[in-house]
């Protein structure tokens, strides 16, 4: 369509805004939204053009963006005019994150906000609250089981208080990031109680069939995501005598997007949620969005569209605020949720970087970096204005969705290989010092992930245990060198809360009735506060573990090369189990810093020879940036002890220290 036709159609709706908006001051409303209305328009005509009620339904969109403009505190907009400016802001090193269950971390949003210190004398300066949406107490997956998009749950406090947090979090420098589950409600949100009720349009919300003739079709495609809890993809409601979607559990019903009366409303909660002091907004189950017959309704173009449109109309309200797309698909499917654009994302900003994650662990059970290596050779390079979130544990399990012709490439079986990993991380596997458990299984395919506490997974429970010395210290050594790895492999590095002391396996989940059937549950603890000021006492593993990440991030935060600029060569060389890494900034080219790991049990080395003619440490002393000193060298090799990694620099004039 014509741009000339989208601004005539922009001036008729403007003409018909409602008296109360058309006497606000809207000036910046205005420029953005002319600005962004071709796009948004050609966007929402493709998904529902073809409606008899398109130009009411856009007229409604567009009012529902200057309501929410309106309704941004006069500090928001400042702070979106100043993130306009410096549009790369999110790019820097500066950032390192920290995910968390308030109720797990500090009781509720007060407790976080009295626990802002303790992230502060870490380094952290970005947190993501796990959802905090008004959920059912027995079934609510976690807190994404959504009965109110518009409240949060009693025990985390009130909405004013996700106001106060904000606040509190913007006078320190950090930036917050909340959920909102976008592909799904609970049963018993207001539109699914409507339905059952009868109401016709709050039945068009979802995806409701009268008899299993066009399920059937569905599940023909269609995988099953807990295979072992929620098999299947409907669910029969006994109250309306009819099938809904329910692609994750029964009770969670999946949002009709073929409805724009749907996009609308959601749309509508994310800018709630961006007026409340949300910098980051994490989407959750983006991939599900738009469901197709004869597909498996992951990953479809215009789940892409529904994403590029809401980008676009945030654009116009609250352009200070980032997407993170939580989208656990293929590396060759998840870059794509940037937005398929030359630069710039125009989906979402930030994405999950589950494959390096889970590559990282493929390293720690093999004691070699060759799955580790082939992986991130075959990761797509992403957009220059879009980062990763590179983490090493999360709320969720650990898939092993590793590409089947990288796995063969290392001369492994696709099917041994994943079975020999399973095996390994739940301890099944002889001499494993790992403690996780197995999650997700599905019998039909032989299928499985895990789920575990990193400590427990990395194996200082059992160390610990055991009261070994050499296994304790291997096992502290691995959890920073997998922190160490996030930290500078290009984007945002986002700790798992507990992480930082060395938290352990929670088995209290298999007392509670409504989680129990979880094993994910294992990995989502309540502070010990009393064991975290152990940090304070030289030689215990909480000190050990905590300083050692402190000195990473501030470190990580100095380092100008670690900023996301596509700025990562992945290196070859001859000894397996290294992983290295040369990290450039693109303005100061010779402050380069080189990353190396040892995935070993056993001390390895690094030929300097195998970096190629770069130039690099060919003058002066090879030191870490990390701890100042220079490591064992010995001619043109550089001893990488077991487990351990190096950021390391050559101290030339100009260089990073």
């Amino acid at each position: 369509m014509y741009e000339q036709v989208s601004h005539a159609l922009l001036n008729d709706i403007l003409d018909e805004f409602a008296h109360d908006l058309s006497h606000q001051d809207l000036r910046h409303f205005y420029t953005r939204l002319g600005a962004n209305f071709y796009a948004i328009h050609s966007l929402f005509h493709h998904l529902y053009g073809h409606r008899e009620d398109f130009k009411q339904q856009t007229t409604h969109l567009t009012e529902r963006l200057a309501r929410a403009y309106l309704d941004r505190p006069a500090a928001l907009q400042q702070l979106d005019m100043a993130r306009e400016e410096d549009y790369n802001w999110f790019l820097s090193q500066e950032w390192v994150g920290m995910a968390l269950y308030s109720d797990g971390f500090a009781g509720n949003l007060q407790g976080l906000i009295q626990r802002l210190p303790y992230l502060q004398e870490l380094g952290v300066n970005l947190v993501h609250v796990m959802p905090i949406l008004k959920c059912p107490l027995g079934a609510s997956d976690g807190g994404y089981a959504v009965s109110d998009f518009r409240d949060i749950d009693p025990r985390a406090g009130r909405v004013e208080d996700v106001v106060a947090l904000a606040e509190a979090m913007r006078k320190r420098g950090m930036l917050l990031t909340l959920d909102v589950v976008v592909n799904h409600t609970s049963n018993e949100h207001e539109w699914a109680q409507r339905a059952r009720a009868g109401d016709a349009d709050s039945q068009k919300f979802y995806y409701i069939f009268p008899n299993r003739d066009v399920p059937d079709i569905f599940e023909e495609t269609l995988p099953e995501i807990f295979p072992e809890t929620a098999p299947g993809n409907f669910t029969w409601d006994p109250v309306m005598g009819k099938w809904v979607m329910t692609v994750f559990n029964d009770y969670q019903w999946d949002l009709n997007y073929s409805n724009p009366a749907v996009f609308i409303e959601m749309l509508d909660i994310v800018l709630f949620w961006a007026n409340q002091g949300a910098d980051i907004v994490r989407l959750d189950a983006v991939a599900f969005l738009w469901k197709k017959v004869g597909t498996t309704s992951q990953n479809e173009r215009e789940a892409h569209l529904i994403l590029q449109l809401m980008k676009d109309c945030c654009q116009v309200v609250a352009p200070g605020v980032l997407f993170i797309a939580e989208a656990i698909v293929a590396p060759s499917e998840i870059i794509k949720y940037f937005g398929e654009d030359a630069i710039i994302a125009k989906e979402c900003e930030i994405a999950y970087n589950a494959t390096f994650m889970a590559l990282l662990w493929d390293a720690v059970a093999t004691k070699n970096a060759k799955l580790l290596n082939q992986g991130v050779k075959s990761l797509p390079n992403k957009l220059d204005r879009a980062t990763w979130l590179n983490y090493v544990r999360c709320h969720d399990d650990i898939g092993l969705g590793f590409d089947d012709a990288d796995i063969r490439a290392c001369d492994y079986d696709p099917y041994s290989h994943r079975r020999f990993l399973v095996d390994w991380f739940t301890g099944a596997f002889e001499g494993s010092p790992s403690r996780g458990r197995p999650f997700g299984v599905n019998l039909k395919t032989g299928d499985a992930r895990i789920s575990g506490a990193l400590a427990s997974l990395a194996g200082l429970e059992a160390a610990l245990e055991s009261g070994d010395p050499e296994a304790i210290d291997h096992a502290v050594n691995l959890i920073l060198t997998l922190h160490g790895m996030i930290m500078s492999f290009g984007g945002i590095p986002l700790i798992w809360y507990g992480d930082e002391i060395g938290t352990l396996n929670d088995n209290s989940f298999l007392e509670d009735v409504n989680k129990a059937g979880d094993s994910r549950w294992i990995h989502r603890p309540r502070i010990d506060w009393n064991r975290a000021e152990r940090r304070s006492e030289h030689g215990t593993v909480e000190q050990r573990l905590f300083d050692g990440l402190k000195r990473m991030i501030a470190v990580r935060k100095t380092t100008p090369a670690f900023a996301d600029f596509n700025n990562r060569e992945l290196l070859d060389v001859a000894n397996p189990h290294l992983f290295v890494l040369l990290r450039t900034h693109p303005t100061m080219q010779t402050d380069s810093v080189l990353v190396v790991a040892n995935v070993d049990v056993q001390s390895q080395y690094l030929d300097l020879k195998d970096l190629g003619n770069r130039g690099l440490f060919r003058f002066g002393q090879v030191k870490d940036l990390l701890t100042g000193e220079s490591p064992a060298l010995f001619n043109t090799r550089v001893v990488i002890p077991p487990l351990r990694f190096y950021w390391l620099t050559d101290q030339r004039p100009g260089a990073v220290l």
